[in-house]
Order: C-alpha cells, then structure tokens, then sequence
C-alpha cells in the first residue's frame, strides 16, 4: 500500500472550558458551591461577593421586595443579560459593571420570607468535651503525680463515646518510658477512672462498661445480684430479650429476669455520648415549594444562591491598562462573565427541574408518602428536555422544603410495582404503607412478612413477601418474631 492522504468531515463534541465549569458547578450542593466560589473569587479581583462591598446608596424599598424568581422569570433574565465584550464596555466601565446575581426576596408567601432574629440559632459558648470534663476532675481527685500521668494518658485515648478502644497495651506504649509503668498499674488507674462522671468511662467493652455501672447502684437494689450476672454471662440473650431462656440459664424467675432487665435498660451504654462536642450540622434547602391557591408555587430560597458580581473599580482600570496587563484583565473579566452566566443556568436549572418533579409529586405534598407517584429520571429529563445524567447531578444534594419537610430532591424518584387496575405504586408509599400497617398491628400478635404482603395484595397492590422484606429492613424494623419479644 502506498501513503496517501485523505480528506475526512465529521462532527465531534467537544467540552469547552464554559461548559466544563456549568457541569462541575450544577452537581456541587451548597456548601460544595460557596467554598469554589470563595476560591475562585480570591485568584480573580475582578470578582466580587455583593456582602463584602455594600454600597453607601440607599436602596430603594420597591427594589428590595421584588418577587422570588420564578423558571419563566430566571429563563427570560438569563437571556436578556448575554453582553459582548466590546471594547467600548471596558473603555467606560459602565457596560462591564454587572450588578451582583441575587436571588433575593422578602415577599414569599410560604412565610419563610418572615425571617427575624427568632430564626437564628443562639450562638452559645462552646460545649465541654468529655475530655475536658474528665480532665476538671482528675484535677480535684487524689492521684499522685505518677498515676496523674497515667490517668492524662488515659484520657487522652478515649473515643467520643468513652471507651478505651485501643488497649492498655497501646497506652501504655504511650507513657514516657522512665516512668516504668507496668499494665497492672495502668489498669488499676483506670478502674478509678470509670468512677468519674459519667459512670462507665475508660471502659473496654459495652460489659465492663455495664458493670461498672450497675456496681455503682446500692447493693440492696432489687435485681441488682441478677443483672450483673446477666451482664457477665448471658448479654448476647439479653440483646434478643429472650427472656424464657434467660430465666432458664440463670434459674431464676420470668418476672426477675424482666425486672433486671429493664434495670439494665436502664443504664448507658455510650457513657460519653452525653459530652459528645460534634456541632450539629443543618441542611439549609436550595428551593421552597408553597402552596398558592389551588397549584403549587416553587422558588429559589435567596439564603442558598450566591451573590457575585464584577467589581466595578478594577473594571474601570481597564481601559487604562497596557500591553500585557490589559490582555490578562480582560481574560480574567472574560472568566468571570463565564462564571456569573454558569451560576444563572444552575439557578435556571434547578428550578425547572424542581418544578417538574414538585407538579408529579404534587399529591405527595397535598396527602403525604403513601400518595407518593413513581418517578425515575427519564421522565424528567424528557419534560424539561434535558439529559438524565444532567438530572442526575442537579437532584444530588439539592434539598427542597416543603410544608411536610426538608427532603432531597432524589427522594422523590422511586421505583415502581404494579397494581390490580394496571397502574403503579411507588416504592415510598408502599413503605408508608407497611410502617402504617406494622404500627396498627396488636403487639402480641405481630404481622409476618406472609401477612403484610397479603394485606397489601388486598389493597390491589401486587407485591411478593420478599419484597416487604426488603422494605422492612431498609426502615429498620425488626422481624415479627423480634417485634413480639420486645412488646
């Protein structure tokens, strides 16, 4: 074969830079969105946050309670804000100013606009961690300064729920080795340690953890002989609160062995729980779905969508930059024109796919779980004329607060099962309807897996035992047999 050369046309695609950047910023959640944009924002000066430059103007109060915008108002303002980059703009700086993207409003009528100081959390000093506590009382307790050392080690090793997790071997590799400590000696340190506050401390396991517990209880406490003996022998039956065979193995009495274990039950298994200084962590929702009138009404929340804007005094310096500098701030103006119109087709975006599933759900929010529809995510993706796996990333860890609660938007695609008239149930309401039915059952005589799924065949929804097996378990609920032990 001789070389020869050819001539080929053919289309490709290819990601551009912009669109890479619209991808990667429609499937961040919130949090994921603020710290790009605060990173982003610090490498590019002609960027700007609206909070961190706040004019000396007064705004007018008309502007301030404009509506929230709406999948037809976001569209039609997206495409009337789409400039060139002339070089008239940067000569001025009148048409590079852009005023920062807000989302705003005060006039929603789901009453989350109402937002006082009542909303906002009270900022307390910070929590006490267990640690610390136990620390304030090794300092008032009468340890030398040897077992002092020991018992800061001690400390210093527990998990957050209390427990001595890695040893006293491991410890006592951690002592300074002129100390010359030996195991028994840091054993019995920590036996005085698990009589502090909260009782149970520096334990190695959940029946140390007990033991020590109930030694603490007065020794005329009834049932207090026998629950140690549980504790110590038979915790495993216990946890199946098996107690005719419980009754048996210790030979004692049915109601005994019941009253030990409720004094069990009584005490804490996660002694360091209590002190447990993890701050809790809230999800703020991305869009709000109100009831108006006779349909529901969805809506950015203004909280969750970032201001940013062009920073007007560095704008006006281009038209008198030169030679390189001039290139590289009309390519970072040009970046940051790409960026502002991104985050309008995510805002854009997000709301019309929220508003897609919000009307195929709507009789989810009007009755609740069990009038839940299924949905996956080709039947939005073909409404609002997108592709699933655009679906996809816009649904991840996007939240939307409705009058029922704060619910990922993935939560409302569901799988589903047939029915008798030749329709579907979703899987959701099929769940709300097994925990409706197990709540409603006698507890002496609890509902099999058999049972629940011929219950439901006779509500025309056609579902195998296997199945409500599956269900049971991803709520959680334990077996009949179990159900009827703990009743």
């Amino acid at each position: 074969m001789k070389p020869a050369l050819q001539f080929r046309l053919h289309q490709q695609l290819t990601l551009t830079p912009q669109l890479q950047q619209a991808i990667r910023l429609l499937q961040l959640s919130q949090l994921e969105l603020e710290a790009e944009l605060r990173q982003i924002a610090e490498s590019n000066p002609l960027l700007e946050f609206a909070e961190e430059v706040e004019d000396d103007e007064t705004v007018d109060n008309a502007e301030a309670e404009s509506e929230y915008p709406s999948a037809e108002s976001v569209a039609a303002t997206s495409a009337s804000e789409r400039d060139g980059d002339d070089a008239s703009d940067w000569a001025d700086g009148g048409g590079v100013a852009e005023a920062p993207i807000d989302f705003s409003s005060s006039s929603v009528s789901s009453g989350s606009s109402s937002r006082n100081d009542e909303d906002f959390e009270p900022q307390n000093a910070a929590p006490e961690t267990l640690q610390q506590h136990l620390l304030w009382q090794l300092n008032l307790a009468s340890f030398n300064p040897r077992q002092h050392l020991i018992a800061t080690v001690l400390i210093d090793a527990l998990n957050p729920a209390g427990y001595l997790v890695e040893g006293l071997e491991a410890v006592l590799a951690a002592l300074p080795a002129h100390l010359n400590a030996t195991l028994d000696e840091v054993d019995a340190v920590r036996r005085k340690l698990q009589g502090f506050d909260p009782a149970g401390v520096g334990s190695i396991d959940l029946r140390d953890c007990l033991r020590v517990q109930l030694e603490q209880f007065d020794p005329d406490t009834p049932q207090r002989d026998l629950a140690l003996r549980m504790v110590d022998t038979e915790l495993e039956l216990l946890a199946r609160n098996d107690i005719a065979r419980l009754a048996r193995r210790l030979r004692a009495s049915e109601d005994d062995v019941a009253a030990a274990a409720v004094l069990i039950r009584s005490l804490d298994p996660r002694p360091g729980a209590a002190l447990d200084a993890t701050p809790v962590e809230y999800v703020a929702p991305d869009v709000y779905a109100v009831r108006d009138g006779s349909r529901w009404r969805v809506s950015l929340n203004p909280d969750a969508q970032p201001r940013l804007g062009l920073n007007q005094h560095y704008c006006g310096l281009i038209a008198r930059a030169r030679g390189e500098d001039a290139s590289w701030m009309r390519g970072q103006l040009q970046e940051a024109r790409w960026l502002i119109k991104s985050l309008e087709s995510r805002a854009e975006t997000l709301l019309k796919v929220a508003d897609a599933i919000v009307r195929r759900q709507s009789a989810f929010l009007d009755y609740g779980p069990e009038a839940m529809h299924p949905l996956v995510l080709r039947e939005v993706a073909e409404e609002v004329g997108m592709h699933e796996s655009t679906i996809s990333r816009v649904t991840t860890r996007k939240y939307l607060h409705t009058p029922r609660g704060t619910f990922e938007l993935k939560y409302f695609f569901s799988s589903g099962v047939s029915t008798e008239d030749g329709g579907s149930a979703s899987a959701t309401a099929i769940q709300a309807m097994l925990r409706k039915l197990i709540d409603a059952e006698d507890a002496r005589k609890p509902l099999s897996d058999q049972a629940i799924a011929e219950e439901l065949q006779r509500k025309g929804i056609q579902v195998a035992r296997r199945t409500v097996a599956k269900y049971r378990e991803g709520l959680r609920i334990p077996t009949s047999s179990e159900r009827q032990r703990a009743s």
